[in-house]
This record gives structure tokens, C-alpha cells and sequence, in this order.
């Protein structure tokens, strides 16, 4: 855009100083590579949460020391569950700021990126909650129709929530018993095969077919991409704290591990590449580690049934 001319020379006006952050926010979205990625729906929710901020703002009024004002104003919000945000959610929404304006400065839409020498926060990411097999039974009767296929392939297959989502029948193959997932489904770029248990496949055969490239999981005849609302509400009616979707695959390794599967076969399930990040998906209880000396406690036997019965049953239990 040329706005001035000085001894015959055109000068371009910089667009930080014409550019608000919400046009650049939305150009950012509509770029078909961002469109593309798996997790465009986080940035979506980013770039809403970041936009009360930032988004009346003139590129040239963001500063590293308004970035940093957001971090922390964050930090101090309370969140849909009644707590203070994690720094874990918190720099979700940093990343997507960064490369937003590391994109725009690539391609001239920005002439600095004022997130650049701010650091993200320490996170502790471990957790170690696992669902009973009574607290799977509970939560399911308090999940919506649409819901409960979406709870039993996550409980029974480990599977990330966008993997399941993204489901489609072409990747389903009940003669064989796997879902087959390629590199482009998968958060590690790597394709795997995931075992069905008797109770999927019945799940499976019992949902009217699609085409191959038709998803899976529909309401009202469109793809769901969001369960929040659903699997906050049935894990509030069912009573159950501290957990979250996540915690499913947390549950299914753990549950596999119980069942006396070894690490290899579960990895190759589960997906996990490294042995490091896989190993923080185990939780070993108290009663776990007294029983190597002898001692069993009342409580062994609730902590080991973590799992369906009929799920043990020969040739029903993943990875059998």
C-alpha cells in the first residue's frame, strides 16, 4: 500500500502500524496449511480466548511486555471446571500466538514478532488418575446417545480423542478385528493398527455402514468435532472428579498393563514411540508395590479390577 511519497520516492506504510490483531488472526485461520492441521479446533479456541486481548490491537501496540500481561492475566482466570487455567492450557494458546505472528512475518503481514524471547510456562503434566471399571460403568449411563460409542472405543483402545473423531468406515475392518490408522491420523506421523475387542466389533456391526471415506461419528448427520459440554456433563452427573477425556488412554494402557500384556505390544497399540513418555501412563498403586513383599491388602483386588470382567475373557482382551 503506498501512503506517501517523499522526493519522488514511494514510501509503503509498515502494516504493523495498519494492521489490527483480529483481520491478522483471521487471515491466520483461513490459511489452508492451519486448516489442514489436526488440532485446528485448539487453535480456534485460542485464537477466541486471545482475542479479547488482542485483538483491537495494532500489531506495533503488542509488545513482549503485553504478551507477558496475558500470560499471567491467564494464569488468574478461572476455567469451565471452577479452577484457576493450567499453564499446560495457557501455552497452548502462546504457541498458537507465536506462530501466528511467525507466519504472518514470513509472509509480510508483520514486520516483528513480539512473542519471540517470551518463554512459556513449566508444566506438570503427569497425571495418574484411571477410571474403575465401576466409574466406566457409571459414567456411561450419563453419557448422551452420541456419546457412549465415543467412551467405549477411547476406554477400550486408547485411542486420542482426535483419532476418533476423525474416524472413518474405510479405516474399520471388522474381518480382520483392527482400526487401521495411517501417519496423517496420528500425532507421532506414524501409522498403526488397533486391536477391537468382541464388544466393538458388535458396537461396529450393529452401526449402519458408510461409504469408506464417510466419518463414523455423526449427530444429527454431521461429523461431531467436540464433546466438551457432553463429557463434562455425564462426569459431573456420574460424580467423578479429577478426570478428563484424556485420562481414557491413561485408563486403557494401565488396564493392559494389569492384564499382564508386555510393553511392546501395548506401545504398538497405544502409539507411543518412546519408552520415557509411555512409562507416565502407568500408575503403580500403594497395594501394587506391597504385594512385593508379601502383603495384600482388602484393597488389592478393587485397584486390579480396573477392567471389565468379560474384557479378560479368552480372546476378547486387547492385544490376546
Amino acid at each position: 500500500m503506498l501512503t506517501a511519497r517523499t522526493e519522488g520516492r514511494y514510501i509503503k506504510k509498515s502494516p504493523d502500524v495498519r494492521t489490527f490483531f483480529k483481520d491478522l488472526a483471521t487471515w491466520y485461520l483461513e490459511l489452508p496449511e492451519v486448516k489442514a492441521k489436526r488440532s485446528y479446533s485448539r487453535d480456534q479456541r485460542s485464537v477466541r480466548l486471545l482475542l479479547p486481548h488482542f485483538g483491537d490491537r495494532l500489531l506495533k501496540d503488542i509488545t513482549p511486555a503485553t504478551v507477558e500481561g496475558y500470560k499471567q492475566k491467564r494464569l488468574a482466570d478461572t476455567n469451565y471446571k471452577g479452577t484457576t487455567t493450567k499453564p499446560a492450557t495457557v501455552n497452548r494458546e502462546m504457541a498458537c500466538l507465536k506462530t501466528i505472528f511467525s507466519k504472518a512475518v514470513k509472509n509480510g503481514k508483520a514486520e516483528r514478532n513480539p512473542t519471540y524471547g517470551v518463554k512459556l510456562l513449566k508444566e506438570n503434566n503427569v497425571r495418574d488418575r484411571v477410571l474403575s471399571s465401576e466409574e466406566y460403568d457409571n459414567l456411561l449411563t450419563h453419557c448422551l446417545p452420541y456419546l457412549k460409542p465415543i467412551m467405549k472405543l477411547a476406554y477400550f483402545t486408547g485411542m486420542r480423542l482426535g483419532e476418533i473423531l476423525g474416524l472413518t468406515w474405510g479405516q474399520v475392518d471388522l474381518k480382520e478385528g483392527f482400526i487401521k490408522l495411517i501417519s496423517e491420523d496420528c500425532k507421532t506421523n506414524e501409522g498403526r493398527l488397533v486391536p477391537l475387542n468382541q464388544e466393538l466389533l458388535d458396537l461396529f456391526k450393529a452401526t449402519p455402514r458408510g461409504l469408506p471415506v464417510v466419518p463414523i461419528f455423526l449427530r444429527d448427520g454431521k461429523p461431531i468435532t467436540s464433546i466438551r459440554e457432553a463429557f463434562q456433563s455425564a462426569r459431573l452427573k456420574a460424580g467423578i472428579d479429577g478426570f478428563n477425556f484424556h485420562d481414557m488412554r491413561h485408563t486403557f494402557i494401565n488396564n493392559r498393563r494389569l492384564e499382564g500384556h508386555d510393553y511392546f505390544r501395548i506401545m504398538a497399540a497405544s502409539g507411543h514411540k518412546t519408552m520415557s513418555v509411555f512409562k507416565r501412563y502407568n500408575t503403580v498403586s500403594r497395594e501394587e508395590l506391597k504385594a512385593l513383599v508379601g502383603v495384600k491388602t482388602d484393597t488389592m483386588d478393587i485397584y486390579m479390577d480396573t477392567y471389565p470382567k468379560s474384557a479378560t475373557k479368552k480372546g476378547q482382551a486387547l492385544g490376546a
